[in-house]
């Protein structure tokens, strides 16, 4: 078939390499200008070089709007158009074209998790398992007709890296099995159930933040969805900006006021309370393993603490 591909980093770089690998006829490819947005710096092979190599004709956009695309893709004369990570609204100018349609690849279960960052959103929610859709692209951002979905589940030590690799790994095989479900003339696809959609912006700074009124659980889930290489989550120690990299839950409870380090722990890392209710001594405490500070230092846990009691707090002392 006649593929048109729009990608972005190496999510549609691996669509890319995929659809060529199957044999199809890629005519145009489409994708964003290089980023200095943390997120977009991360696992960025480049769809344009990729294309290049092939020789084929690359457009790059922000957004994909304007009458030279559409021109384009119209004479690009597509079976079917291939959309991964692309990052901002596509009209339905452009995505009604091909005569098969659109297939959209996302990095989660739809209807749950459309939008932005939903690996480390789901990891920080605590899914039991994440995955890849292949859609139908309509007017609204990941909400068509389901043509396949994959899934992997999320193991308790798992972070976001992991699930990175293994749904990465899905993104080349669910395309191409998506256009052979195309190719078939088919259109009874799966509806999404829209009762269960969610929609998660893009992460930032702020979004890393830890809020020691957090059950232990999701500040330790927060911590393992922002691992290297991803901006890591982060607190003060007085006015000391504190990137904590490996964290735990504790089995017994620990009271008090939350973000109070408390006592070394015997697998070698340190307590901190944690949880809005922390003053009920009814909550698992967070395990600090290991920390980061502004400076470039990774050190143990108890290497930093060297005695206990003080605060960690979300923002630093005045």
């Amino acid at each position: 078939m006649r593929v048109v591909v729009f990608g972005y980093m190496t999510w549609g770089h691996r669509t890319l390499d995929a659809v060529l690998a199957a044999g199809h006829d890629v005519p145009l490819v489409v994708t964003h200008p290089e980023s200095d947005n943390p997120y977009e710096t991360i696992f960025n092979d480049s769809v344009a070089e990729l294309a290049a190599k092939h020789a084929i004709p690359v457009l790059v956009r922000n957004r994909a709007d304007d009458e030279e695309v559409v021109e384009r893709v119209r004479a690009a004369h597509a079976d079917a158009m291939v959309v991964a990570n692309w990052r901002t609204w596509l009209s339905p100018a452009v995505f009604s074209l091909p005569r098969l349609g659109t297939l959209n690849v996302h990095d989660a279960l739809l209807p749950a998790y459309a939008g932005f960052a939903p690996l480390n959103w789901a990891l920080i929610n605590g899914e039991p398992e994440v995955g890849v859709t292949a859609h139908m692209m309509n007017g609204d951002f990941d909400a068509g007709d389901i043509v396949v979905q994959w899934a992997t589940p999320v193991g308790a030590e798992d972070t976001v890296v992991d699930l990175f690799e293994r749904t990465l790994a899905m993104f080349g095989p669910i395309t191409v099995a998506g256009l052979e479900r195309l190719a078939t003339g088919r259109t009874d696809w799966q509806p999404q159930d829209r009762s269960r959609a969610s929609y998660f912006h893009r992460r930032s700074d702020e979004d890393n933040r830890i809020d020691w009124s957090w059950p232990a659980r999701d500040i330790a889930n927060l911590v393992r969805a922002q691992v290297d290489p991803y901006p890591n989550a982060y607190c003060f120690h007085g006015s000391t900006r504190l990137r904590v990299l490996a964290a735990g839950v504790t089995d017994a409870p620990y009271g008090g006021t939350p973000g109070r380090i408390f006592v070394r722990d015997g697998a070698g890392g340190v307590v901190v309370v944690s949880g809005a209710d922390a003053r009920r001594g009814r909550n698992p405490g967070l395990v600090i393993h290991r920390v980061r500070t502004d400076d470039g230092q990774d050190l143990a846990a108890t290497e930093y603490f060297t005695r206990m009691g003080g605060y960690l707090t979300s923002h630093p002392a005045p």
